[in-house]
Formats: C-alpha cells, structure tokens, sequence
C-alpha cells in the first residue's frame, strides 16, 4: 500500500527546543488533517502475571487484571517517545506546502536509564533501533511542558478529532498519566472514562478490529505484512515511524473489511480492556455480521475531580 500522495514522508524530531513551534503547527494542521494515530515507546515492563499452567495465555486475562498489571507497570516507569501521524479521511499527510509529507516524533527527557526502572531487554531494542537515551536526557521534552501543549493543541476535548492505535492500553496509560499528571486511577472504569473525556468517543483500537477481520493476528508487523502494508519510513520501535505504519495499516483495514462505515461498531474498545458493564453491543462470534462491543459511559460511577493545567475533567 503506498502512501496516497506519494511524498516522500520526513519524521520531524520534537524536543525542548522546537516543541512548542511544533504544536503550533500541529493546532493549525488538525481541521484538515483530523485523523490521529498514535504510538508510544516506554520501558517495556517490569511487572507480568504469574503464569500459573502451560496452556494459560496473557490474552486471557480479565480485564481488570490487564489493568492492574497495565497500572503497576505505567505508575512506576517513565515515557520514552510520543508519535504522531495526523491524515485526512484518505490517509493523505500534511505535506506543509513542500514535496514531502510529515509525520511527528517526540522524545522525551522523563526516562534516565542510568537512574530510573526498566526492563534491560527493551532497552536493549530501543537502543539497537536508534533511540538515543542519553540525548533524551539532555534536549528532551519534559512531560508537564508536553501536557500543556497538548491541552492548548486542540487535540484533547475535540469531537472531530478520531485517533487511532494498535495495542493501545499502554499508549493511553501513558498518556493519561502525563496528562493528568498523577498515577492512573484505581479503578479500570474510571480510567476508561477518562480516556473517553480526553480523547472523545471516535478512539480505534486495531488489535481489536482484526479480532474481526479473517486472517489478520499477532502484532503491527505481522499485520501489516498480511495486509501487504509496508513501513515507509523509520524502524518499527520507533513512535513515529510505528505511528505511521498504524495510520496506514487502519486505512487499509477499514477500506478492505469494514464498509459503509462499518468500523466506527468498533470505536471505543482498548483491547484487553474490554469491561463487560462496558459492553452495549453483542458479539455472536459464529454469525457473519459480528458486531464490535462497545464502551458505553453513560452509566454512573465515581469519577474523581483531575484538574491540570486549570482544566477540570468533571
């Protein structure tokens, strides 16, 4: 699948230096480009679930245990890279007036990995991939400054905007956690309700669409090679190279398995996440018209007050 417009596509580097004449741009980009699609790249993770027999998997688990273990993990470590693909409706980039097109990548200065927790094997791979720790640390964007440019973007609180992701639970456990500036809440519905609060109802989820779609399993990679969807530019563990390739890789899902609209059944759904009190919607895994469950917010629950940067999310 190539990119629509066939520029070729330039990852712009964010850091202390330029974020805030990158967001800048990013606020003017949106209404024409309001398709979002984002990665995140953290430290692996430090906390797993005791494999208790040989035939119990991860995916297994029930939800609120995801979440513990999803909450353990995000509370105690530190984002490493944000990335962003903002596109139009047909997957067309913000091209800026120049022969390219342009996504984001924003490397945070938060991670030390000579001070604070990790998992050695991630490290290892985001390091072999090109991630510069030690510069992170030195010119990175500190997370209380991203925050208030993402309030400020028009990003958050914009019913227009639709972001998509794959695997998300840790995307917006991160993000949440940087954005409300405090550790995750207790509870996985009030998370979910948050997330819903920020970042609106039109939230897509691949690793839940192919749970839907014939042939298409296992990671971004592997479906994105079924698919015969190519990385374009950038390595995979790389926010915004991995961005990119989720945008793509939605395009094409929606485009060749979901007609006439048919994907927004899925939206709001965070695999692994999925709440059956959340659920408003039947799916009847041997029918051929299976419908997506879908989060349903409107019933009652203790939400407490989070307010950042003078914003109140109540």
């Amino acid at each position: 699948m190539e990119e629509p417009n066939s520029k070729p596509v330039l990852i712009r580097e964010v850091w202390a230096k330029n974020l805030e004449s990158e967001f800048s741009l990013i606020r003017q980009l949106i209404p024409q480009y309001p398709f979002v699609s984002m990665d995140t790249e953290f430290p692996g993770v430090i906390f797993k679930q005791q494999i208790l027999t040989k035939s119990y998997h991860h995916q297994n688990l029930h939800p609120l245990d995801e979440y513990n273990l999803l909450k353990a993990n995000v509370d105690s470590l530190n984002l490493i890279q944000v990335g962003l693909t903002l596109s139009d409706v047909a997957g067309n980039l913000p091209h800026l007036g120049t022969n390219n097109s342009f996504i984001w990548q924003f490397n945070f200065r938060d991670f030390d990995v000579a001070r604070d927790k990790h998992a050695t094997d991630s490290i290892a791979l985001l390091r072999k991939q090109g991630i510069d720790f030690e510069r992170n640390v030195v010119d990175g964007v500190d997370s209380v400054h991203f925050a208030a440019m993402m309030f400020s973007s028009g990003l958050l609180y914009n019913k227009a905007v639709t972001w998509v992701t794959f695997h998300s639970a840790h995307d917006f456990g991160y993000m949440v956690k940087i954005l409300t500036h405090r550790t995750l809440p207790t509870r996985l519905d009030e998370f979910l309700w948050v997330v819903k609060r920020l970042f609106g109802n039109k939230v897509y989820d691949i690793k839940h669409m192919i749970r839907y779609c014939d042939s298409l399993y296992g990671g971004l990679d592997r479906v994105a090679q079924t698919l015969k969807v190519y990385r374009v530019v950038g390595k995979s563990h790389q926010a915004g190279s991995d961005s990119l390739l989720t945008c793509h890789v939605f395009q094409k899902i929606r485009d060749t398995y979901f007609v006439k609209g048919g994907h927004k059944k899925c939206s709001s759904v965070l695999f692994g996440l999925e709440l059956e009190a959340f659920h408003s919607r039947v799916v009847n895994r041997g029918g051929k018209n299976r419908l997506c469950p879908q989060i349903n917010f409107s019933y009652n629950v203790f939400i407490p007050q989070i307010i950042t940067f003078g914003k109140a999310l109540s």
